[in-house]
């Protein structure tokens, strides 16, 4: 045959070849766009009125009132469920109220019918929704809450990505709530401690304010005494050689000091007893029973302990106290004479 019959040939078999591929290709396209409007948008349309509209729709800021949770859930067949999840959806109750959400519906209708598209197509398509109303519960602080609904959206889909993130964000959040709690608490004991402190301190320079209004009073007592006993008139006593005349005055006056005035020891300063440290930030109240001698010249000595409650608690204020008080000397027919007394010191807040 000729080479150039040969060519002409294959031309027209390569021209009845196009012809063929485009009508395939045109066969192809019409069974694409018949898919599309008989299969795949019907059912698109089918899980939008299951969810309420279109899954792209945000999530509502709106809270509004849920309605009561159906009276036995258990009872209700798939429709009847669905029905429920489709009322759910429309008020985007997705993860919440407890028994009464679109979560929970679709998964009762998987629990009947595990092949159910409708339901694992609607929870598939809704579950960004749902984790951000999730994540809103993280954000409030509503921690159990939030716990409930991550749970519920881990039953849909265990896998999903979106939960370990969830979890990372609840369990930050409760670590920042546990740091502020502390911090908090750590506040007001420092808070306390200040008030303590500076209520013991008024405590302390109110008793030290009491103890020297004490301390004035005895020294305006003492002042007091001396001017009256400086206005008194003095008596010498006769230097003259003693005769047989002046035995018989002599007598006669020494008759007289024997009715002279008798007198107990006089306090004319007394010195306020310091509270102990310790026993004050404890609060601790008691009193101190003290004997001590007060000699001819008023100065305290032999100062020593009778009874204390508590023992050795106050001791040693009580007597740094007592021997520091100053006293008019006790008299016996005009003559100043020791004398023994004792002194009930008290310690109170």
């Amino acid at each position: 045959m000729d080479t150039r019959d040969i060519l002409d040939t294959r031309r027209h078999a390569r021209g009845a070849i196009r012809p063929v591929v485009i009508a395939i290709i045109a066969i192809f396209a019409l069974l694409a766009v018949g898919a599309w409007f008989l299969i795949i948008k019907p059912h698109q349309e089918l899980v939008m009125a299951d969810s309420g509209g279109h899954p792209s729709t945000p999530v509502s800021a709106t809270t509004r009132a849920a309605p009561p949770p159906p009276a036995n859930v258990a009872a209700m067949d798939v429709n009847q469920l669905l029905a429920e999840a489709r009322t759910a959806m429309n008020e985007q109750r997705y993860l919440a109220p407890t028994g009464n959400n679109a979560f929970e519906f679709y998964l009762r209708v998987l629990e009947k019918d595990p092949g159910n598209k409708v339901a694992s197509d609607a929870l598939r398509e809704t579950f960004p929704f749902a984790a951000t109303s999730a994540e809103q519960s993280i954000n409030s602080r509503d921690f159990n809450e939030a716990q409930r609904q991550i749970d519920l959206l881990a039953k849909a889909d265990p896998t999903n990505f979106t939960l370990t993130i969830l979890r990372s964000k609840l369990d930050a959040q409760r670590k920042t709530l546990d740091k502020q709690q502390q911090d908090a608490a750590d506040q007001q004991k420092t808070q306390q401690l200040a008030a303590q402190k500076a209520a013991a301190d008024k405590l302390a320079a109110d008793q030290l304010a009491a103890e020297q209004q004490k301390a004035q009073s005895a020294a305006e007592q003492q002042k007091t005494q001396q001017t009256r006993t400086a206005q008194q008139p003095s008596q010498q006593p006769s230097t003259a050689p003693t005769t047989a005349a002046d035995n018989s005055a002599a007598a006669s006056a020494d008759g007289g000091n024997a009715g002279a005035p008798t007198s107990d020891a006089v306090l004319v300063k007394a010195v306020g007893a310091r509270y102990p440290t310790a026993a004050m930030r404890a609060r601790q109240e008691g009193w101190v029973l003290v004997s001590f001698t007060v000699d001819a010249n008023g100065r305290t000595s032999d100062v020593k302990v009778v009874d204390a409650q508590p023992h050795r608690i106050f001791d040693r204020a009580a007597l740094d106290a007592v021997e520091r008080y100053q006293f008019t000397a006790a008299k016996k027919d005009g003559v100043a004479v020791p004398s023994t007394k004792q002194q009930r010191i008290e310690f109170k807040l």
